[in-house]
């Protein structure tokens, strides 16, 4: 007997349809915005991820020497291989660039609530726009996979930040300063205390009384971002704020700004963030790590050898993450359980007819099963039950005798016959009523 690897789940089919139902809704969601759909490689060359975040990202990635003696590793995210993507055919892409894409990734790291070593995403990206439109219309899309899946403005709020604010407050110091190792520390604020936290700072290059003044600005920022601006005096933070603030007016534009807060601590850990950031968050607090984020990554498909382009994206997590947390605490996770339309059922030497029918109904695009193990009448209808079939067909001797099947309605347990030749027939979904 084998056991499942650690950070690695079974899910069975009653599990499996309520996950569907999430993946269906934010897909859907996604389409309606022109988001285009893409399939993308499990493994990537290693050296990817290293040039992109350091040598220490090997620590956290599932790599090998393949067969031909290359050093390849299984995706631990999309954005790299979408950005070598748009590298690769970037003079024939039109702009914008809007893709969407659903699949496992893969961390070694440590297994806690809502973060596993396999998981599923769907990544949402827009390439070639600069525009606060884009970044707004990525708070929107996100918006409505949320309520679409059943969630209001009391379960979940956005906390929106922009990097280059944070950037222009620490270079405003005079001092010599590690903005990468900063930023990452600010990323960690709400999950250290405050010594750790300060001594962070302190370490990527302020003094003790810089760090102090910089976190004082991070919470004033919160409340008044102009008045931020101006005490900072620097350039590149009011045109920060400027940006920040165009989008949140398109996002008012777009209905969704009451989803949003200002967090000027919320960072993103990624280097490769550049503008306005972003991430979801349980409003109870009863899920404690973030649900999902993202953001403007302006940089990176140059920095691939691409020509300059803009992006703007994020990525939920919907298997083995914690929006399904997340929808499990507010009480709109979906049923676990599998559903049928149809059960065919055979009595005697029925099976012509009894496939007949079953074709004609997948054909009209329902769910229909039939017996393929010859049980016996008793066994066949436990089975039905089993699979929450809605209306059983029953396809018997004595019934084509009659020239009739019947129709039983399983939630009531009512049953009626119907003429054999007009079942289904026109009827687009045929049912007891339209029988009895």
């Amino acid at each position: 007997m084998y056991d499942s690897l650690k950070g690695f789940r079974d899910v069975y089919p009653a599990e499996m349809a309520a996950y569907r139902q999430v993946i269906d809704e934010i897909e859907t969601t996604a389409r309606q915005y022109g988001f285009r759909e893409i399939t993308t490689p499990a493994l990537e060359a290693t050296e990817m991820y290293v040039d992109k975040s350091g040598e220490e990202i090997v620590e956290e990635l599932y790599h090998f020497e393949d067969k031909g003696g290359r050093d390849v590793a299984l995706t631990p995210e999309l954005t790299p291989t979408v950005a070598r993507m748009v590298v690769a055919k970037q003079q024939e892409l039109s702009k914008p660039i809007k893709w969407v894409s659903t699949r496992p990734f893969w961390r070694y790291e440590q297994v806690q609530q809502g973060r596993f070593r396999e998981f599923h995403q769907t990544n949402i990206d827009i390439f070639g726009s600069s525009e606060p439109t884009a970044d707004a219309e990525i708070l929107a899309v996100a918006t409505d996979m949320l309520t679409g899946l059943g969630l209001s403005a009391d379960d979940f709020d956005f906390r929106v930040s922009h990097r280059d604010i944070l950037t222009g407050l620490l270079e405003s110091f005079e001092a010599d300063v590690d903005t990468q190792d900063a930023i990452r520390v600010v990323d960690k604020r709400a999950k250290i205390d405050r010594d750790e936290y300060v001594e962070g700072l302190t370490d990527a290059g302020l003094s003790l009384d810089q760090a102090e003044q910089f976190d004082e600005w991070l919470r004033a920022g919160d409340d008044d971002l102009d008045a931020l601006a101006e005490m900072s005096g620097s350039e590149q933070v009011a045109d920060a704020v400027a940006n920040l603030e165009a989008v949140l007016a398109a996002a008012e534009d777009f209905g969704v700004r009451e989803y949003c807060t200002i967090s000027l601590t919320t960072a993103r850990g990624f280097d490769y963030y550049t503008g306005v950031v972003f991430e979801c968050f349980d409003s109870t607090g009863e899920v404690s790590r973030a649900v999902f984020g993202g953001g403007r990554y302006d940089d990176l498909i140059e920095g691939f050898g691409g020509e300059p382009t803009p992006a703007v994206g994020f990525a939920p997590g919907v298997m083995n993450s914690t929006l399904p947390l997340l929808l499990q605490r507010a009480g709109v996770w979906p049923e676990e359980a599998v559903s049928t339309d149809y059960y065919v059922l055979q009595v005697g030497d029925t099976r012509p007819v009894a496939a007949r029918i079953a074709r004609e109904l997948r054909e009209s695009g329902h769910v229909v099963e039939a017996d393929v193990s010859d049980r016996s009448f008793g066994a066949q209808m436990g089975y039905a039950d089993s699979i929450n079939a809605e209306t059983v067909v029953i396809v018997g001797e004595n019934d084509l005798e009659n020239d009739e099947v019947t129709v039983k309605d399983m939630a009531s347990g009512e049953q009626t016959t119907a003429p054999v030749d007009a079942f289904p027939g026109d009827h687009e979904r045929p049912t007891y009523g339209d029988f009895a």
